[in-house]
């Protein structure tokens, strides 16, 4: 599987403003009871983590090509017309919580998933049933499809509204949640393995799931998965609790086959095209297009830091080096409707994912991909956790944390934070510009930015790997109760290599904000323009 098919999928599937799961909806079969395949076995997640490692011993074998053709060639108007049945949902007439829902093969998610139920730590299969899903005008005939057909993945639903999801697995390893907001946007994933590498990206699949059926009171939800690649095998458990931030409690064992130069943990893919300090690609009426604006670290000293997203020309790789962070995350902080004007997909509803380690990850680096695109369908940016120590064979390779999908996120820093960042040409207004430069706008507001008296001495401390920083200045900026800084950075040569920019704001020498960081690449000498 592509990244860009994948993710161009999901993201369309999203259109209606609650992503594929919420399209998959249908009421006109009767019920019935959803087929097990063979007998009950025990359960548990030590054993699983034993079949994983057992796993990565053995040869890797792939399961792509094993669809049917009827189904590996459905276009995407056919796949769209299969719907699963609403009636055949896992513990759907149950009075449980929580209710699972199937999605079927086809399109670009070609990889067999095994669904097992748990009861009582006992698991059974669940069959692939033709009579769980409405063909439609998809073409397919559901009956001459292999009993052990499998499915693509499945989404859930809470007793709170039982029409609209709260998660969805579904492709590779990825995953998806939904906060207060009910909206889908950015993805997770089990692994990144050389994501934003000179060699080709892997994409582990998760190849089996396990539900554990929740107590008719409980609000979450018990899932396991097994995860397999050419790399790695591994074991994962999640324990998932919806609510107006949706958390999710994960410890996955990994057990590489080989070598991995470089390991992606908990990985965070969104998308960012265009927004108020990178307009490259804005050719939309909208004003800005984007599921996160920023990436945010806690690092491991208790620095808390801000870096802006950007669309680049080019494939763009940066690492931050760190020992044991606090946490990190893709977050869309501008939730302002009128920055976006967007009434279809709502950007300024996307939830914000963060990452919190439940216990010392050592020494690494959070790392941050961004690719060029022209298309909001795409998910362009990725972030994760990357151990210093390299994976090998016969490792065993702990993991846990938690993820916080929501608007509102577990940790915030104390210090003001950067509400916006704004570019373009420098220079002073009413004087022609003899040379080129770039004007830097960014806005902080929150902490204790509003006790600051006008006596205070505010500065912006900025400083630049490469460049001249003028006409720098801090002043208060009263419609956000904050202050905004602002600099002009000139390039120190024709060249295109980025410049790196750090900032933050004082007062009388205190820190007064976050950290903001920022990569900017100077673009070609013909384009730089005067007027």
């Amino acid at each position: 599987m592509q990244r860009r098919d994948f993710l161009s999928a999901a993201a369309a599937l999203s259109a209606a403003g609650l992503s594929a799961p919420a399209a998959f909806l249908s009421i006109t079969a009767d019920a019935a009871d959803l087929k097990r395949l063979g007998n009950a076995e025990a359960f548990s997640y030590a054993a699983l983590k034993g079949q994983a490692r057992g796993l990565a011993a053995q040869p890797y074998k792939s399961h792509t090509g094993e669809l049917p053709k009827e189904v590996a060639a459905l276009d995407w108007d056919q796949y769209q017309a299969l719907q699963f049945r609403n009636d055949h949902a896992l513990w759907g007439e149950d009075e449980l919580r929580f209710k699972a829902k199937f999605f079927h093969l086809g399109l670009f998610f070609k990889s067999p998933v095994k669904m097992y139920e748990i009861e009582n730590g006992q698991a059974s299969a669940i069959a692939y049933d033709p009579a769980m899903f409405d063909y439609g005008k998809s073409g397919v005939n559901g009956k001459k499809l292999p009993k052990d057909l499998g499915f693509a993945g499945f989404r859930l639903n809470f007793h709170t509204d039982d029409t609209r999801d709260v998660a969805a697995f579904l492709g590779a390893s990825y995953f998806r949640a939904v906060g207060g907001e009910w909206q889908y946007g950015l993805s997770a994933r089990g692994l990144a393995i050389d994501c934003g590498n000179s060699t080709p990206e892997e994409f582990p699949n998760f190849t089996s799931y396990w539900l554990e059926r929740p107590a008719k009171d409980s609000n979450t939800l018990t899932i396991y998965a097994l995860l397999d690649s050419p790399s790695t095998a591994g074991a994962y458990r999640f324990l998932l609790t919806p609510g107006g931030t949706l958390v999710m409690d994960i410890d996955a064992a990994l057990y590489p086959r080989k070598p991995i130069e470089r390991l992606g943990i908990a990985p965070c893919t969104s998308m960012y095209q265009t927004g108020e300090n990178d307009h490259r690609m804005a050719n939309d009426w909208r004003p800005e297009i984007h599921d996160s604006d920023g990436l945010c670290m806690n690092t491991g000293s208790g620095e808390w830091i801000w870096r802006p997203l950007n669309n680049p020309r080019n494939l763009r790789f940066n690492a931050y080096q760190d020992e044991s962070p606090r946490g990190f995350g893709l977050l869309q902080r501008d939730r302002d409707f009128d920055h976006y004007q967007d009434d279809g997909v709502f950007y300024d509803r996307r939830p914000s994912l963060w990452v919190e380690p439940k216990a010392g990850w050592g020494k690494g680096s959070v790392q941050l991909v961004e690719i060029p695109t022209a298309d909001e369908t795409f998910d362009n940016i990725v972030a994760f956790w990357n151990p210093a120590k390299k994976p090998q064979p016969g490792d065993e390779l702990l993991f846990g944390y938690r993820l916080y999908w929501g608007a509102k996120m577990p940790s915030s820093p104390p210090n003001a934070i950067c509400v916006a960042t704004r570019t373009g040409l420098g220079g002073v207004v009413g004087r022609p510009r003899a040379y080129f430069s770039w004007r830097f706008a960014i806005d902080f507001a929150g902490g204790d930015l509003p006790l600051i008296s006008g006596k205070a001495k505010v500065e912006a401390m900025v400083s630049v790997s490469r460049g001249k920083v003028e006409i720098t200045s801090a002043r208060p900026l009263d419609s956000i109760r904050g202050y905004r800084a602002m600099f002009d950075l000139v390039p120190p040569d024709d060249g295109v290599a980025p410049i790196d920019i750090r900032v933050y704001l004082t007062a009388n020498g205190q820190p007064m904000t976050e950290t903001w960081l920022y990569q900017y690449t100077p673009p070609p000498k013909e384009e730089r323009k005067l007027v």
